[in-house]
């Protein structure tokens, strides 16, 4: 292959090619096995080896206390939507939620099945393109916990600061900006996070919980859906993702050569300021989505004023190889996903293509 896609999916998303070529070199016999990692028993010391070694990685990159766990489950950040409340929620309490668009949302919605819930703070009237002010958020006095988006892909809004709980336990989904900056795991009772945007292919979802919260799950809640349960078997209850974690172990190392999550948030930052300086200096040609205190530096929504033009902008990016520009279909509009796969050649590439699209069509 000559040439790759300028992939701007929002997930499943770009891999960077190290890892993929690796991956493919390994793929038929790993660790001069005679056998793929995806034939062998989850059981074997080989794959138990990979297993231990991304959740060590894990733990190196981010900064990770012994007082956390590490698991490695599967389900997606979806059903931990679900796990969360049925693991800890219990009667007579609340589960608090900051309201800030469409996966902020359906967390609330699955946890509304399962015990009494709040909005604690809500950027709803400006129709989600910022985070709410933290001083505006309200906490139950009976609440169980306070759940935080870290990064709403569809909107394109991030938080840059997460609140202060003190003693109430913090929670956040970071399924799209994971492992793209620095993050005080700390300030977090748990944090999770599908892998497939920003920590390989999709399968595997990680869990990094402190050591209290998961102990001791209710009798009542299924086995599979119990956090303890993943925590007694070092996430080897059953049958694990196990080429996903072998991928998302690659990954993981891809991002230590480049210099640890530091340097990775830095060339995150230098990428996407290409896109949004090239939206900024349109002269309104383009419109960016998010209030410029909330962009995202992973997911970049913008809009054009015509949704002719919009059209004529994916069709034409596409016959240029670019891959997943096309807006949410709950939002529309355009949208260039920018993880940490992501090369900056390709954002540079999709600067250029806009300034020309624009000089076309202004």
């Amino acid at each position: 292959m000559t040439k790759r896609a300028y992939n701007f999916n929002a997930g499943p998303a770009a891999l960077p090619l190290e890892v993929l070529q690796q991956g493919q070199e390994e793929f038929i016999n790993f660790a001069d096995s005679g056998m793929s990692i995806m034939e062998m028993s989850h059981r074997s010391a080989i794959y138990e080896e990979v297993h231990n070694e991304a959740q060590s990685l894990l733990r190196e990159l981010l900064g990770i206390p012994d007082s956390y766990k590490v698991l490695l489950l599967q389900g997606g950040a979806s059903t931990q939507f679900a796990m969360v409340p049925m693991n800890l929620l219990p009667a007579g309490k609340v589960g608090a939620y900051v309201m800030t668009g469409s996966w902020a949302e359906k967390a609330i919605k699955e946890a509304q099945l399962f015990g009494e819930t709040a909005v604690a703070a809500s950027s709803e009237t400006d129709k989600f393109n910022r985070i709410p002010d933290l001083s505006t958020i309200q906490i139950p006095a009976n609440a169980a916990y306070l759940h935080v988006t870290s990064n709403e892909t569809i909107e394109g809004t991030q938080y840059k600061a997460f609140p202060e709980t003190g003693d109430l336990t913090l929670i956040g989904d970071m399924s799209s900006d994971i492992m793209s900056r620095p993050v005080n795991v700390s300030q977090f009772g748990m944090i999770y996070a599908g892998a497939q945007k920003n920590l390989g292919p999709s399968g595997v979802t990680i869990v990094i919980a402190r050591e209290d919260l998961v102990a001791a799950s209710p009798k009542s809640v299924p086995t599979m859906l119990r956090y303890d349960t993943h925590v007694k078997n070092n996430s080897l209850y059953n049958t694990p993702p196990s080429f996903s974690v072998y991928l998302a172990g690659l990954m993981l190392k891809w991002v230590k050569g480049k210099g640890g999550v530091a340097a990775i948030e830095q060339i995150n930052r230098d990428k996407t300021k290409l896109i949004y300086d090239r939206i900024d200096q349109s002269g309104g040609f383009y419109r960016g989505f998010a209030d410029p205190s909330s962009r995202s530096d992973m997911n970049i929504t913008f809009r054009i004023h015509t949704e002719e033009l919009e059209k004529r902008f994916v069709q034409e990016s596409e016959h240029h190889g670019f891959v997943g520009l096309k807006g949410h279909r709950s939002v529309g509009g355009l949208r260039a996903s920018t993880y940490n796969a992501v090369p900056v050649e390709s954002c540079r590439a999709l600067a250029e293509f806009m300034s020309d699209f624009q000089k076309r069509n202004g």
